[in-house]
């Protein structure tokens, strides 16, 4: 069984990840951002390194993906490939840090891929407002994220809603992070768990 946790950037995702991997005995696959080469480039110039960090995130994706599909037991992944290519690649070409060649280029690779694997059994979405997500931003304290501005993560929760009403068509959970401390409040932690449940296994 595959689930993935989906959100932007200062969601709860990698946390979440870690407790539910905990909670149900589920191997957690991370997103490889600090083994990223291009990450610190990228925030410094964005128009510049845009498409070089957007296709390395994707050859990882993909290959966690086939990892993923070839292992044979139960993982939960933070972040997926259809988030990455149609929150952030999207994202980053509106704000034209893409060319239309390289984007066009870039979602032919992508669409190629997908005809290879399979959609996750389930995906969960952290939905979370701007202030909630700069507030988790400034106090996890990593320095390339401290000049991401709010336009920014303004588009990418646009992107983000776009993505969960009209691209993804797989299974579905949204959980509105605002409210919620799961890492320290085990009530809220069981509201989630609670809606996996019903979710993957039908229970309550």
């Amino acid at each position: 069984m595959h689930i993935a946790i989906a959100g932007n950037i200062g969601s709860g995702k990698s946390t979440l990840t870690r407790m539910l991997a905990k909670h149900y005995g589920w191997e957690p696959k991370f997103e490889a951002v600090a083994d990223n080469p291009y990450l610190e480039d990228y925030y410094a110039d964005i128009l510049r390194w845009s498409f070089n960090l957007e296709v390395y995130f994707l050859k990882h994706r993909f290959e966690d993906l086939l990892d993923i599909a070839r292992c044979g037991h139960d993982v939960i992944q933070d972040r997926t490939i259809y988030e990455g290519v149609y929150v952030f690649v999207a994202n980053n070409y509106a704000q034209g840090n893409l060319s239309r060649r390289d984007y066009e280029t870039f979602m032919a690779l992508f669409e190629q891929m997908m005809g290879l694997v399979p959609e996750p059994d389930l995906m969960i979405y952290l939905r979370a407002s701007l202030p909630h997500l700069f507030s988790n931003i400034q106090r996890r304290g990593r320095d390339y994220e401290q000049s991401i501005s709010i336009d920014y993560l303004q588009g990418l929760n646009e992107r983000y809603e776009d993505f969960i009403a009209n691209k993804y068509h797989g299974r579905m959970l949204i959980i509105d992070k605002d409210p919620l401390d799961f890492e320290h409040n085990p009530l809220d932690f069981r509201s989630i768990t609670d809606k996996i449940d019903s979710a993957l296994f039908g229970l309550f």
